[in-house]
């Protein structure tokens, strides 16, 4: 009986033991279940909701660039690729390995992305194929269960509708690289493009817009089910240029295959209407990146078809600059209009021959007679008596040889110099260096861009400024209110003498550009011929007749330049023709700007604005 009792206790004990750790057990799951439930419930319906919904940031839709009248000359279109979020794969290699046993990858493209994908933020998608066709997307889709991580998105791509007629304007884009990335990490977006060159660098921050974002319902295996919210991006703004996109097809036509620039600028507000460079790129293929074959055929052509060489092209003026010549020696009073120097064909400083190009000279010539005749000898006793730092100082005010306030990127300033320059140099300035500067050659050099501003600011009296952009967004921009800029200050009588010379040029017989004169008796163009050498020709080569540009090889002859303006009594239009190695600028470039004029005054393009087209609407995936 005791026995009995004392097994009895101990059960009982032994139960209330069991008992009490199944009420502690149950108590602290109870305790762990309200914890996770109640306490941190609404934190782990968030991470459910999360791992549910891929959140992803769009690139915004880039503005577009327009000609005066509204057509597209860069805009966007539809471009399907395969992105690549690292945070929803395991192994981003065997992903990659998987993608590229469907869409062959190359070496080259594994590391650019495995690179990107360790250096970004996971959660940022990085591109991994752009340009996909139908077939690839269809096997993409197929095979997503086996491609975690990869995506495939709907963006835009930039095009260039006029491809290389408008290239050395409207530039570029291609994709940020790391140090772009570094100081703005919204460029990480795929698809997202810089501008590189051109109106699309200089108006680049403007154009790019403002990022949007998109919510997507996804399953386990990282299927897009839905999209359940988006935010579109703030497409950038359109950005109006003053290019007239119908003369500028003009231009280069006119331009042919000759390796040549021009530029053609509204005289009375410096808007650009035309800005070509002969030969030229497709800017598309920056887009999606430039092949090295590509590369090399580029630089390796001597013709420097990616140099704008309307605003970078550097070229020592010849005749054409006898007019800022003249104009700093009657502002100096050095000369007066009824000055007459006798030309004999040469000039001699010293044991020093400088020749004019007419051999047998021009007899006594004045202001008028020299500008009409291009008489060297005029001019180089008119730059001795003015001075290099007068023939500068008047060739500033005129635009050249300084860096102009155009909207458009990297272009040169040129050299107009001073005796100051040369002695930084730590050379001397000698009076042999002043008597070549006296037409446009020695040491000078200017743009063709600084060539038709030039002219516009003698033709206008004012100091023109020239620029490309009429409006960015709904804004006009403020470049085109010439009532802001102030006169040359030169006599008006100077600038008058100045002009009639070089109506004379083109208008009356004997002058050196016949061919330039208009048809129409209602435009009459006053213009000014020019031929630069690119290498010294010797005394004893030009007295024995030996000399002929013509039989040169291609890149050691002359330039050929010719600037003017049109009609002669009421300034609208000023141009500027560059023609590289053209020898003559009176029989090379003369007759180019002419049927440029003709068609500028045909179009008149200062009064061809209309407003822009419609905006293109934004994709939806």
């Amino acid at each position: 009986m005791k026995r009995d009792t004392t097994r009895t206790s101990v059960f009982t004990r032994r139960a209330l033991l069991m008992m009490g750790g199944q009420v502690a057990l149950l108590g602290g799951l109870a305790a762990r279940l309200y914890q996770e439930q109640v306490v941190d419930g609404a934190r782990y319906a968030t991470l459910a909701e999360d791992n549910r919904i891929s959140a992803r940031m769009i690139a915004p839709p880039r503005g577009r660039v327009l000609d005066r009248q509204g057509v597209v000359i860069a805009g966007s279109r539809i471009n399907w690729r395969a992105l690549l979020v690292s945070e929803q794969t395991n192994n981003v290699q065997a992903t990659l390995e998987a993608f590229s046993r469907i869409v062959p990858l190359s070496e080259y493209e594994r590391l650019r992305i495995e690179r990107e994908s360790t250096r970004r933020r996971r959660f940022i998608p990085v591109m991994v194929r752009e340009f996909l066709s139908w077939e690839d997307m269809a096997k993409i889709g197929v095979n997503a269960p086996e491609l975690p991580g990869i995506l495939v998105d709907v963006g835009t791509t930039r095009i260039y509708p006029f491809g290389d007629q408008m290239s050395h304007i409207v530039g570029y884009v291609a994709p940020p690289n790391e140090a772009d990335v570094a100081k703005d990490p919204l460029l990480a977006l795929p698809g997202l493009r810089i501008g590189r060159a051109g109106v699309e660098k200089y108006h680049d921050l403007a154009l790019r817009g403002r990022a949007g974002a998109v919510q997507l319902e996804v399953n386990a295996l990282g299927r897009v089910i839905r999209e359940l919210d988006r935010q579109e991006g703030m497409q950038g703004d359109d950005v109006g240029l003053t290019i007239d996109a119908g003369l500028q097809r003009h231009v280069l036509n006119r331009l042919g295959d000759e390796s040549a620039s021009s530029v053609v600028m509204d005289c009375r507000n410096g808007e650009i209407l035309a800005m070509a460079t002969n030969p030229s790129f497709d800017p598309t293929v920056f887009n999606s990146g430039v092949s090295q074959a590509q590369w090399r055929e580029w630089t390796k052509d001597r013709r420097t078809p990616l140099i704008n060489k309307a605003t970078s092209g550097l070229y020592a003026p010849g005749s054409t600059f006898k007019m800022a010549v003249a104009l700093a020696g009657l502002d100096a009073r050095s000369i007066t209009a009824g000055d007459r120097v006798e030309c004999p064909g040469h000039y001699d400083l010293g044991d020093t021959r400088f020749h004019c190009w007419r051999k047998g000279g021009h007899g006594m010539v004045d202001l008028r007679a020299a500008i009409k005749n291009s008489c060297d000898v005029y001019f180089y006793e008119i730059a001795r008596r003015t001075g290099m730092d007068r023939i500068a100082a008047m060739s500033h005010r005129l635009g050249m040889g300084v860096e102009l306030p155009l909207d458009l990127p990297n272009q040169k300033a040129g050299l107009v110099p001073t005796r100051a320059w040369r002695q930084k140099k730590g050379k001397y300035w000698n009076i042999g260096d002043t008597i070549v500067s006296g037409i446009g050659q020695g040491y000078i050099q200017v743009t063709p861009l600084q060539l038709v501003t030039f002219v516009a600011r003698l033709a206008s009296g004012r100091v023109v400024q020239p620029h490309l952009t009429r409006k960015i967004g709904a804004a006009m921009q403020s470049g085109s209110r010439p009532e802001e800029w102030p006169n040359l200050g030169v006599p008006e009588r100077a600038l008058q003498i100045i002009r009639e010379g070089m109506w004379a040029v083109v208008n009356e017989q004997g002058g050196t550009a016949p061919l330039a004169k208009l048809p129409d008796p209602r435009w009459q163009m006053s213009g000014k011929t020019g031929s630069s050498q690119v290498r010294r020709v010797s005394r004893e080569m030009r007295e024995s007749g030996k000399y002929d540009s013509e039989k040169l090889p291609w890149e050691f002859r002359p330039h050929a330049l010719f600037v003017a303006y049109a009609p002669h009594d009421a300034p609208r239009y000023a141009v500027s023709v560059v023609v590289e190695h053209g020898n003559a600028g009176s029989a090379a470039a003369a007759p180019i700007a002419r049927d440029i004029m003709i068609e500028v005054m045909q179009r008149d393009p200062a009064n061809r604005v209309d407003p822009p087209a419609p905006r293109i609407a934004q994709v939806k995936s």
